[in-house]
C-alpha cells in the first residue's frame, strides 16, 4: 500500500472515530437520558393515573367518612364545646366508674381552619376501672385524641392507680 494512501486512511479513520466519540457524547448520551428520564416520568403518571382511579372509586366511601368526621367535630362555639366534652368526661366516668379529680381544658389556635381544645384530665381507680375510661375515650365518636397517658400506682400493691391523660379535641371553624 502507498504511504500517502494509508495516511489518508489513517487520517480518515481518526475523523471517523472522533465523529462517532463526539456523535456518542453530543447526541446518542443525552437522547439515551432524554428516554430513560421520559420513561420514569411516564411510569410516574400512570401510577397517579392509577391511585386518581383508585380514589375517584372509593369517592363515595370516603366522603361519607368525611362528612362523618366533621359532624362529630367538636362545636365552633367555646362553651358549648367545652360543655360536651365536660359531658362527654362525665358520661365515661360514670360508666368506668373511675374518679376524676381535675379537668383543665385549654384552647389551641393552630391554623385559620381548626382550633383544638386541649385537656388535662387527672383521675384514680383500679386498673379494670382505667382501661374502662381509656376505651370509652378511644371509641366515643366524638373528635377527640389521647395525646399523653400516665398511669402511676397510689399504693403498695397497685390496687389504686392514679392517671394522668392529655385529650386533644378538634374544633372545625365555620368557611
Amino acid at each position: 500500500m502507498n504511504i500517502n494512501k494509508r495516511q489518508q486512511l489513517l487520517g480518515i479513520l481518526a475523523i471517523a472515530v472522533v465523529a462517532f466519540w463526539a456523535g456518542d457524547k453530543l447526541v446518542l448520551t443525552p437522547l439515551t437520558n432524554l428516554w430513560k428520564k421520559r420513561v420514569t416520568q411516564i411510569a410516574d403518571l400512570q401510577k397517579s393515573v392509577t391511585q386518581g382511579n383508585v380514589l375517584l372509586e372509593r369517592k363515595a366511601g370516603i366522603r361519607s367518612r368525611w362528612q362523618m368526621m366533621r359532624t362529630n367535630t367538636l362545636p365552633a362555639e367555646s362553651s358549648v364545646a367545652e360543655n360536651q366534652v365536660l359531658k362527654a368526661f362525665d358520661r365515661w366516668s360514670q360508666d368506668s366508674r373511675i374518679s376524676i379529680t381535675s379537668i383543665k381544658p385549654q384552647w389551641k389556635h393552630n391554623a385559620e381552619d381548626y382550633v383544638t381544645l386541649e385537656c388535662r384530665v387527672d383521675a384514680y381507680g383500679s386498673l379494670s376501672t382505667i382501661t374502662r375510661f381509656l376505651y370509652d375515650v378511644e371509641r366515643d365518636p366524638l373528635a377527640l385524641k389521647v395525646e399523653a397517658v400516665e398511669i402511676t400506682s397510689r399504693d403498695n400493691d397497685g390496687q389504686q392507680l392514679s392517671l394522668a391523660m392529655q385529650v386533644s379535641g378538634l374544633s372545625l371553624t365555620p368557611q
